[in-house]
Formats: C-alpha cells, sequence, structure tokens
C-alpha cells in the first residue's frame, strides 16, 4: 500500500512539468532500485504510449523544413552506423560467446533503437525468456546511464547544439533516452536529436524483414512505427498554421510533460533483479558495443567528417 501512495506521489511530481526528464529518470531509478513498483507491467504499457505520444507532440515545436533537411542527410549516416554496430556486435557477441539470440537482440538494440527493436524482433527471432531479459536489461541499463553521462560529454566537448542532437541520435539506444538528453543540452539539439533518431528508428522495418527471411518466415507481424509520420504531420502542422502558434506550444510543452513522465516510468521498471538478469557476458557485449559507436561517432562529429 505504501509503495502505491509513493508511486502515485511521484508521478505526481513528475507531472507537475517541474521536473526535468533526466531528474524524473533518476527518481524513477530510485524508486525501481529501493522500493519495487507496484505497477511495473502497467509502467511498461504506459511508457510505449506516452512515448509514441509525447514524441508527436513535440513534433509541434519542429519546422517541417528542418524534419526534411535533416532526415534526408542524416538517412546515409543511420544506414552506415546500424550495419556498422550490427556486424561489430554479432563478432564481439561470438568472440564472448553470448548465445546467438540474445547477441543479436542486443546488436539490434544498439544499431536501432533500444528496446523497442528488441520487442520487434523477439517475435520473429523467438528467444527464451532469458536471453529476452538478459538484452532487455543490458539496453534499459545503458540507456539511463546514456541519458545522464551525454550531456556531461556534451559540455565538456563544447559541443554545439546541433553536433549533440546529431550525437545522441546516433550513439544512444532509445528514443526516449535520446530526446531527454537531447531536450537538457537545448531546443535545436532536440529538434536534430528527435528527427535522426526517427530516421534511425525507420530500420527496424528493413532489419525485421530481413531477419524474418532469414529465419525462413516465421509468420510474425513487423510492428510499423506509425507514430512517426504522426511526428512529420505535427511538423507540417506547426508550418503550415502559424496562426495555432500558442495552441501547438501548449502541444510541445505537454510533450516535454509526457516525456518526463515516460523515463520516470522507465526508471521504475529497472530493478536489481533485471540488472542481475543481463548477465557478465551480455553486459559486457552491449558495454563495449555501445562505447564504441558512441566514441567514434562523437570523433567523427567533432572531426566535421559527420554533419548537418
Amino acid at each position: 500500500m505504501l509503495s502505491r501512495i509513493l508511486f502515485g506521489a511521484c508521478l505526481l511530481i513528475v507531472a507537475s512539468g517541474f521536473v526535468s526528464p533526466p531528474f524524473a529518470l533518476a527518481g524513477g531509478l530510485l524508486l525501481g532500485l529501493l522500493v519495487v513498483n507496484p505497477c511495473a507491467k502497467q509502467s511498461r504499457k504506459w511508457s510505449r504510449i506516452l512515448l509514441q505520444v509525447s514524441v508527436v507532440a513535440l513534433g509541434f515545436g519542429i519546422d517541417f523544413g528542418e524534419v526534411l533537411r535533416v532526415g534526408k542527410i542524416s538517412f546515409l549516416y543511420t544506414a552506415i552506423s546500424i550495419s556498422a554496430a550490427l556486424v561489430l556486435g554479432l563478432l564481439l557477441g561470438r568472440f564472448l560467446k553470448v548465445r546467438p539470440k540474445a547477441s543479436f537482440l542486443i546488436s539490434a538494440g544498439t544499431a536501432i533503437c533500444g528496446g523497442s527493436a528488441i520487442a520487434a524482433l523477439a517475435p520473429i527471432t523467438h528467444p527464451d525468456e532469458e536471453e529476452l531479459a538478459m538484452s532487455l536489461g543490458t539496453v534499459f541499463t545503458l540507456n539511463s546511464v546514456a541519458l545522464l553521462l551525454f550531456p556531461v560529454i556534451g559540455m565538456v566537448f563544447h559541443m554545439t547544439q546541433t553536433q549533440f542532437g546529431l550525437w545522441t541520435a546516433l550513439a544512444i539506444h532509445d528514443t526516449s533516452s535520446v530526446v531527454g538528453a537531447a531536450a537538457k543540452f537545448g531546443v535545436q539539439a532536440l529538434a536534430v536529436g528527435t528527427v535522426v533518431k526517427l530516421t534511425r528508428a525507420l530500420w527496424i522495418i528493413p532489419v525485421a524483414v530481413i531477419t524474418a527471411l532469414a529465419t525462413k518466415g516465421s509468420g510474425a507481424r513487423v510492428q510499423v512505427p506509425w507514430f512517426i509520420g504522426l511526428f512529420c504531420l505535427a511538423a507540417l502542422a506547426k508550418t503550415e498554421f502559424s496562426a495555432a502558434g500558442p495552441l501547438f506550444s501548449a502541444f510541445t510543452h505537454l510533450g516535454h510533460i509526457g516525456l518526463a513522465l515516460t523515463l520516470f516510468l522507465i526508471g521504475s521498471g529497472i530493478t536489481i533483479k533485471i540488472i542481475k538478469q543481463a548477465g557478465a557476458r551480455v553486459m559486457i557485449q552491449g558495454v563495449a558495443l555501445w562505447v564504441v559507436v558512441a566514441a567514434l561517432s562523437l570523433f567523427f562529429i567533432l572531426r566535421g567528417v559527420v554533419h548537418l
């Protein structure tokens, strides 16, 4: 009973709009690690829905021309980074002797969009519960670290908002953490990070189709991220109907609150049990792959090789 009251009170505080996404995540982590989340199953469902709604709402604060420009340029970057991350991840998994299915899910989660990619590919690859838990536990843990660590690194290297938004989109797993980290850095970083990340997330469709064909057609349905199209429509509405600016600003504000709630729910779902379930070898694979992807993308962005 006490845990439910505490959980509800924390939700109300985050929903007030006075809590930033990183602090919301930190609060959720503390709740999940110190007190068992009384609504763990519901939290996972709510966080997925809230994330999609929040991303669409944030679209009302981004110019559609910017969406097209950044999306077009970043298409090649995301294709290269995803291909390289998948190949490197599978090689690391084989070297570390990680179970093939867990290794593939970790690689795909790091390459494309974290837990969303794992959730989309799991019905196709049919991992057992332990493999699925190990993969999700690793990705969720690293997402939390990235959201808190990336803004600090960005400030240390004096990155511009465009550079930082591009880096978060290429190097952080889940959309929620990309948007959360970018929002902390600035408005332009948020716009760039969101668009590039959603471009990257679209690759889940061809990867899922290829995986299904490679596994001789499992019959599983490929989940299409329709909310990305709604995000583009929101940006188009913001560009074409400037008279509704105050209304769109209100939607954007609600999107920020929804994002904070999403990160709180995700953080509250990370427990000691989930971290332990990740397993040493899977965690080493996930951390090593993530560090390499983050370091290389940061290097190329600072050198100007990758830019918008």
